[in-house]
This record gives structure tokens, C-alpha cells and sequence, in this order.
């Protein structure tokens, strides 16, 4: 019974500290001129998605809803077909290495940016979701969210 009980608290503590092995990756990741290891720890689709929704609530507040018919209507149906196009255009990978740097050079003035000195804070938000904050709350933090996405932990969005 004591032995279960250690398999449980070894595998608890290896789940703790898993997604911390992959900030350590990302730090790898955004430095090097290979986009490929970067782009195994991108869920692009996740983050695309939480953008348009960030859009989509701006996008309400300027044109509220009305009649689907009315010039309004039209303006709103538009830009969301408009918006998903650029998104795909815009959100790639280069674009998040760069976001990542920028964000880690903003928080620390390194160059080449290195990820591990500009967290500030990185801790579980559930047992399926990682926070990473890159520079200090209140003074222009970035955030990057990690998911855990067909049992590896990816990035799901970035807040520069």
C-alpha cells in the first residue's frame, strides 16, 4: 500500500513539473534560427481562435448588433469573414518567435532574449492550463498560455 502511495506522489510531482520542462524548451525554442522546434510547441489553430474572440468582443462594442439586412449587419459579417483570413495571414510562427522576443527583450533588455530571466510568474490556472507571465504585472507584461493539446503541453495564446 505505502509503495501505490509513492507511485502517486512521484507521478503528482512529475505532473508539477512538466510544464515547467517545456518554458525551459520555449526558452530553447525562441532562440535558436529553427523554427521547427517552436513550431511543435505552437497550437496556431488555439490561438488564432482566442484572438478572434478578443476581436470579436472589440468589434461588438463598435458596431452593436442589429438587423443582419441593415448596412451595420453587413459591416459586422464582414469583418469576421475578413478577420479569420487575416489572423491565418498574420498569426504564424514567425510572428509568435518574434512576440516572444520582443516580449522577453521588453522585460529584460537581453539580447538574445532569454526567456527563463524575464518569467516573472509561471503556474498552473487548472490541471490542463500553464500562465507564463514574461515581465512585471502592471508595467506591460506578456502573457503566453499553455494547453495541454494531445499530451503535450503547447502554447494557446499570447497576450503580448
Amino acid at each position: 500500500m505505502r509503495f501505490i502511495g509513492y507511485l502517486i506522489l512521484l507521478a503528482a510531482i512529475g505532473y508539477g513539473l512538466w510544464p515547467y520542462y517545456s518554458v525551459y524548451r520555449l526558452d530553447d525554442a525562441i532562440s535558436l534560427q529553427d523554427k521547427g522546434q517552436l513550431a511543435e510547441m505552437l497550437d496556431l489553430r488555439a490561438i488564432r481562435a482566442n484572438y478572434k474572440q478578443r476581436i470579436a468582443a472589440g468589434v461588438k462594442d463598435v458596431l452593436p448588433a442589429e438587423d443582419p439586412n441593415s448596412v451595420m449587419g453587413w459591416l459586422r459579417q464582414n469583418i469576421d469573414r475578413l478577420g479569420d483570413t487575416a489572423l491565418e495571414q498574420a498569426i504564424t510562427v514567425d510572428w509568435a518567435r518574434q512576440t516572444l522576443r520582443d516580449a522577453v527583450t521588453r522585460a529584460t533588455g537581453q539580447t538574445p532574449p532569454y526567456l527563463l530571466a524575464a518569467v516573472d510568474y509561471a503556474f498552473f490556472e487548472s490541471f490542463d492550463r500553464f500562465l507564463i507571465r514574461i515581465g512585471e504585472l502592471g508595467r506591460g507584461a506578456a502573457h503566453v498560455r499553455l494547453g495541454l493539446v494531445d499530451g503535450k503541453w503547447k502554447i494557446t495564446d499570447i497576450i503580448p
